[in-house]
């Protein structure tokens, strides 16, 4: 059971420690604090189960997680640079050329999963999460898609400088609507000001 969060640290979100993360080796931890965090059904732990551990075998993939004292994982985040030939990629392209924003497909570093477990959400666990993981990209844009709603999600990438490239983006595994969305790196934060993104030239 993972403890209340805490800690006045800015460092430590909710006294959680942020680190390189085992995510092959981790898989079903991650998936549980996945499967909580986003309602997932048994069938659909065992379908991403495989599809992390692929992901984890293409070029320059990387994941960090979030750790309490004990070691317990309460939160991930993992992504890697776009390749246009990812399945990801030949779904949300039609969508970004419609818009004249396919571009972005190009020198990007995907956000592929995101997930912080309720019992820490709030407390900026995601934020750092994302924020450490796009600052060792060498892309000079992050792209990434979320379920396409006025959600906390959704609030925290527009914080961060994502702004929408495509809405209404269909996947065949998905029975709601996506929003695929940008943001140039870094990301905003206490270490930059506010500047709109823009597509790559």
């Amino acid at each position: 059971m993972l403890p209340t969060p805490g800690g006045d640290d800015p460092a430590r979100p909710a006294g959680l420690r942020i680190g390189p993360l085992d995510l092959a080796g981790r898989v079903d931890e991650a998936l549980r604090v996945q499967a909580v965090a986003f309602g997932l059904s048994e069938e659909e732990v065992g379908i991403r189960r495989y599809i992390v551990q692929r992901h984890m075998t293409c070029p320059g993939a990387r994941a960090l997680g979030a750790f309490t004292d004990d070691g317990t994982l309460a939160g991930f985040v993992y992504g890697m640079p776009n390749d246009r030939a990812h399945w990801w990629s030949t779904i949300v392209e039609p969508y970004l050329r419609a818009g004249g924003a396919d571009g972005w497909l190009d020198g990007s570093f995907v956000i592929t999963e995101l997930h912080v477990h309720p019992g820490f959400q709030g407390h900026g666990v995601g934020r750092a999460l994302i924020t450490r993981l796009t600052d060792g990209a060498s892309e000079p844009h992050s792209i990434l898609s979320a379920i396409d709603t006025d959600s906390p999600a959704r609030g925290l990438y527009t914080a961060l400088g994502y702004r929408d490239l495509a809405r209404r983006v269909h996947f065949p595994s998905a029975s709601l609507p996506y929003a695929v969305m940008g943001a140039r790196l870094p990301l905003l934060g206490p270490r930059n000001g506010f500047q709109e993104p823009h597509p790559p030239r």
